[in-house]
């Protein structure tokens, strides 16, 4: 009985200790970890003011490979939220609650583990020399309140939170690495109207320009010789364009361009003058055929019968159906490499994965192109 006795006033003791050092110890725990990227603020602000390249840098996904994320809310910004369902890690979510333009970015965190008004933020800062680096520091903070066992498990949060938020870091560090540093926002890349859209099946005649000397007056030479390959094999199969020229670009070099010259294009009606009129042209410029009066059917085009000539370089290409990033652009077209690279930076911090070729197509004609008032819309295809 007495050794019960003794028993039972050790486990007292054991248990007071416990309640008092558990009331001694925090209700709460805060921690900050900080990197440097040399990316442009634009796009380090857009990255995680958005949960849609979550799996790309955050160390919960490298826990549980199979865990399911489902996304909800607004692309970006106050709203967005990211809900995950694990087998290992149980589910949870991050919710944007917060965010000020290139500041900071603030978001609510639910998860299975012990505390309550969990939150993490980014903060940005310019830094380095000429501010032209930014500083990424981000917080997390968790609440126990009289959770005793709470407040025990946050004796080892520096460990294992912190960890996460140096781990975290440094993924998204090397993340933002493979993003091209252009700020698709700002006016060295005067983009507008940025957004995924759905490009329907097309009918194209296209032709390989080769690899072309990078002067203004030789790529339009080439551009100009090949649509007239293109016009004559219109003429042989009764087509007419269903928009305007477009340039399909495989490499821009430091010395050499090679791209392809496309065209949309589809059955012409029987009283069609319009490609008549366009063979009157001006000395030195090359006819673009006219676009068709009357509109192309909504939707995917069907595939067509063409005959190319013997002897003209043209090909025939049924384009299927794709997910494409879309901007507009306004400039020389010696800007256009820059505002392709700001094109594929915006998809990619927006979690768009870009495959193939990217193309514009010349609004105002290849004529007005070579000058500042040339406009285009730009295309990258998506995954």
């Amino acid at each position: 009985m007495t050794r019960i006795i003794e028993f039972l006033i050790a486990l007292g003791i054991v248990a007071g200790l416990f309640v008092l050092i558990g009331v001694c110890l925090p209700g709460e725990r805060h921690i900050t970890e900080s990197i440097e990227t040399n990316r442009k603020m634009t796009i380090v602000y857009d990255t995680v003011n958005s949960l849609r390249r979550f799996k790309d840098w955050n160390p919960l996904v490298l826990r549980d490979k199979a865990v399911e994320l489902k996304f909800s809310g607004p692309d970006a910004g106050k709203g967005a939220r990211m809900d995950y369902s694990s087998k290992d890690l149980g589910q949870g979510s991050w919710q944007i609650t917060d965010s000020e333009k290139n500041k900071r970015v603030v978001i609510a965190i639910e998860d299975p583990t012990r505390g309550t008004d969990k939150v993490t933020s980014f903060t940005l800062e310019p830094t380095g020399k000429n501010d032209r680096n930014v500083k990424i520091t981000q917080d997390y903070s968790v609440k126990y309140g009289f959770d005793l066992f709470g407040r025990y498990a946050g004796l080892y949060v520096s460990r294992h939170i912190g960890d996460d938020l140096k781990l975290g870091l440094s993924r998204m560090a090397n993340m933002l690495a493979s993003v091209p540093n252009v700020d698709y926002a700002a006016a060295e890349a005067p983009l507008t109207d940025l957004k995924v859209v759905q490009v329907p099946a097309e009918n194209l005649l296209v032709v390989n320009a080769g690899n072309i000397d990078r002067n203004n007056d030789a790529i339009q030479k080439s551009i100009d010789d090949n649509m007239e390959w293109i016009k004559r094999a219109m003429d042989a199969n009764g087509l007419v364009a269903a928009g305007p020229v477009r340039i399909v670009t495989t490499d821009f070099g430091a010395e050499k361009y090679a791209f392809d010259v496309a065209l949309p294009v589809r059955k012409g009606s029987a009283a069609a003058p319009a490609a008549d009129k366009a063979a009157d042209k001006k000395d030195g410029e090359a006819a673009a055929p006219a676009v068709a009066a009357t509109p192309a059917a909504a939707g995917d085009a069907a595939e067509l019968s063409v005959k190319i000539p013997a002897g003209n370089p043209v090909t025939y290409v049924h384009a299927p159906a794709h997910r494409s990033a879309f901007a507009s652009y306004t400039g020389h077209m010696a800007g256009l490499d820059l505002a392709r690279n700001g094109l594929r930076a915006w998809a990619t911090t927006t979690g768009n994965e870009v495959v193939d070729r990217p193309y514009e197509s010349w609004k105002g004609g290849v004529a007005k192109a070579f000058t500042v008032d040339g406009s285009y819309d730009l295309y990258w295809a998506v995954k």
